[in-house]
């Protein structure tokens, strides 16, 4: 992790272009969703000059428009964003645009953007229509199941690559079987999970529940071995995605971009800037400026670096950093958990594991290295820091031996 002293990395830039949504999910955190306020191209080009100004930016940058529906925005809009993004970028930064959509308003002319800007898009839908629609609804309180899988297959009729993720919520916990079928049916190759949490004025039913950990190991673990003996899905985000953590290299630094001050830049739609969780900008909390360290439009990123809002997180995060360092086994594939949740689990940032860190980190990991452990005949109990070019040569295998 970086020192405060360090020069910042922005690894992400994640962008609010309304705080709007079309439709009413019941385990939404956004408190704003009903404001149809639009980011001016002012805004937008004000945010890229200081990011590129501040020298920070990786040399890959994700952008991602995000915290309220990107799609009630016209396709107007964003060919002028990512015009204006393009003539601001410096040669040694390779941007690459994604959004997450609930696929309601997906179109051909959304299609074409996507394709002629090769834009990364992801569609929440929660499964089968019993699983969407008990959460997933419109305003008036009727399903989205049908218009959100008509954007779905839109795409895939278009050839516009794209994931899915799920929220799994009390009853579709208990359904993997159901939602694997879902995804094949539809040809979905790529999927991720959330597990229903409890952040801003929202509180899960499933966090209150015994046994959640247990429950969401059954459905990972059978998910997985049922999808690779189907052969139909490509890409699990819980297994997949943490692969390359488990089973590094030793030189291969770990990055935890939610806990390092601008490793995520987060702008909402009037330039106000925050970083670390995403979802920190717009809730409220008097002891670090409601999370806002600046705005776009009077300060550089290092007046806000400077800040007393960021000075007062970076510091709180980074002891409950080394909380999680000194006293949690899976810290060297996790990389200090995910601030947001240490505040509205633990009640502060200077905090160590949640049961957020539960579900995304241990769960998966002990399915990985037990799979590996029964691959390797065993050997699962050696460090596995030791076994890792072994096992990324073998990683292919593993899925298939969570059927063993």
């Amino acid at each position: 992790m970086k020192s405060c002293s360090d020069p910042p990395t922005i690894g992400m830039v994640v962008l609010q272009p309304t705080p709007f949504c079309n439709i009413n999910c019941n385990y939404c955190y956004l408190p704003q969703r009903s404001d149809k306020t639009i980011m001016a191209d002012s805004t937008l080009r004000a945010a890229f000059e200081r990011v590129f100004a501040s020298g920070w930016a990786s040399d890959d940058l994700s952008v991602i428009w995000h915290a309220g529906e990107p799609l009630v925005v016209s396709p107007g809009f964003y060919e002028r964003a990512f015009q204006a993004i393009e003539a601001l970028r410096p040669a040694s930064v390779r941007v690459r645009h994604s959004m997450q959509t609930n696929g309601m308003l997906i179109s051909r002319e959304w299609c074409e953007l996507f394709k002629s800007w090769r834009v990364g898009v992801g569609v929440s839908i929660d499964g089968p229509r019993q699983f969407n629609d008990a959460h997933r609804v419109t305003r008036t309180g009727k399903s989205t199941f049908e218009q959100a899988l008509a954007g779905i297959r839109l795409l895939r009729e278009e050839g516009v690559p794209f994931h899915v993720i799920s929220v799994l919520s009390q009853r579709s916990m208990d359904a993997a079987e159901e939602m694997l079928a879902f995804y094949e049916s539809e040809g979905i190759e790529d999927i991720c999970f959330n597990v229903e949490e409890s952040e801003g004025a929202h509180v899960s039913e499933l966090f209150s529940g015994d046994e959640l950990q247990a429950r969401f190991s059954r459905f990972l673990g059978t998910f997985w071995r049922l999808a690779r003996e189907g052969g139909r899905i490509r890409f699990i985000r819980e297994i997949d995605g943490m692969l390359s953590r488990v089973f590094r290299p030793e030189s291969e630094r770990l990055r935890n971009i939610q806990t390092e001050p601008f490793g995520m830049v987060n702008i909402d739609c009037k330039g106000n800037v925050s970083s670390f969780s995403p979802e920190l900008l717009g809730l409220k909390n008097a002891e670090y400026h409601d999370f806002v360290i600046g705005n776009v439009h009077a300060s550089s990123l290092e007046e806000m670096r400077a800040s007393d809002a960021m000075r007062a997180m970076a510091r709180d995060i980074a002891s409950g950093v080394e909380t999680c360092r000194r006293s949690c086994e899976y810290f060297s594939v996790c990389g200090g958990g995910a601030p947001v949740n240490k505040l509205f689990e633990n009640g502060g940032f200077a905090s160590g594991r949640t049961t957020f860190c539960d579900l995304t980190q241990k769960v998966p990991i002990d399915l990985i290295l037990d799979a590996f452990g029964r691959l390797e005949g065993g050997l699962a109990e050696e460090d596995p820091s030791k076994l890792a070019q072994r096992a990324l040569d073998r990683a292919s295998g593993i899925g298939m031996a969570m059927g063993s």
